[in-house]
């Protein structure tokens, strides 16, 4: 059975499961979805707006609120904590909401769905650990080069790689991708982890088995179903750290093939994509943007400047 076909099986086997925790997410972000960021400064609801503001499409300064597509479900990057958004990206969203006078509202969705989602206006932008890739900017399907809907621009916000995640003491030995060959390893379906994982070459292919979310990912090596879990380094670390009290998992081997985090707008909206990348600029310089990274312990993600589709 091929990797593709392992991923269709595995992901309609837990689709049920996955159900289950979205509606779950989605209930508790309902409480907070008008305040996923803080009431911007209060000259934000007067006469005196940030400068920037005067920067956001029309359509944003009428409504005061760009919405947010986010996957939930990915500790410390986002996640929800006593049913309200947190982690870096809800706390620099709340940032870049100061710079520019308006909220940021933060709407669940799978990471695969998110995109869609974007080009059909369901959100203003996709703020949720998504790497900036060039098939995600040019609208192609990763797997096959094909076109699949409207480019995507990408407001470069944090640098990380994929890293694995084993069981604490490294039972099976992994120090590098090429020990996973031949053996099961799970991952979140959509990720850039996911297509690193297919393109590993190996003369006994990797097991694949993709989950809508990271966290049932991140369960099958708990239980033992798998040897290893591929994701993002923050996410790893901070599973590495938390679970079972620091005593479930290990990170092992370096990260692998760093690159570019990015706020994703579609290639139309240039307003509100420039806003943002202004926005971010200006909270690097006056070292707000810092002190969130500092606060969730991911500072070595930090980038000096912020770039437009800098991905490759």
């Amino acid at each position: 059975m091929t990797a593709s076909a392992r991923r269709g099986l595995t992901v309609a086997k837990h689709r049920a499961a996955l159900g289950a925790l979205s509606c779950a997410a989605l209930l508790a972000l309902a409480g907070c979805s008008d305040r996923t960021s803080k009431d911007p400064s209060p000259s934000a609801s007067g006469t005196d707006k940030p400068p920037l503001h005067d920067d956001l499409p029309e359509s944003v300064k009428k409504a005061g609120v760009i919405k947010v597509g986010s996957d939930m479900l990915y500790p410390p990057m986002e996640f929800v904590r006593n049913g309200k958004p947190v982690g870096v990206d809800p706390d620099l969203a709340e940032m870049l909401g100061r710079e520019l006078g308006v909220r940021f509202q933060f709407g669940n969705g799978a990471l695969d769905t998110l995109l869609t989602g974007l080009r059909a206006k369901h959100y203003d932008v996709v703020m949720s650990a998504m790497s900036d890739t060039k098939e995600r900017q040019e609208g192609l399907d990763p797997s096959t080069g094909e076109k699949i809907g409207e480019d995507i621009d990408f407001v470069d916000y944090f640098t990380s790689g994929a890293s694995i995640l084993v069981k604490k003491g490294n039972p099976e030995g992994i120090k590098s991708l090429g020990d996973l060959c031949g053996k099961k390893v799970s991952v979140q379906s959509g990720s850039t982890a996911y297509d690193l994982l297919q393109s590993q070459k190996c003369d006994d292919p990797i097991d694949i088995e993709a989950y809508d979310t990271h966290d049932e990912a991140q369960a099958r090596l708990k239980s033992g179903a798998v040897v290893a879990d591929v994701a993002d380094y923050p996410a790893v670390a901070y599973a590495a750290k938390t679970s079972g009290g620091g005593k479930d998992f290990e990170v092992v081997g370096d990260p692998i093939d760093p690159g570019p985090y990015g706020i994703a707008v579609l290639s139309s909206n240039s307003a509100l994509r420039d806003a943002i990348q202004a926005a971010l600029d200006a909270a690097i310089r006056d070292g707000s943007y810092g002190k969130v990274l500092d606060k969730w312990n991911v500072s070595d993600g930090a980038v000096t400047d912020a770039q437009i589709n800098a991905g490759t």
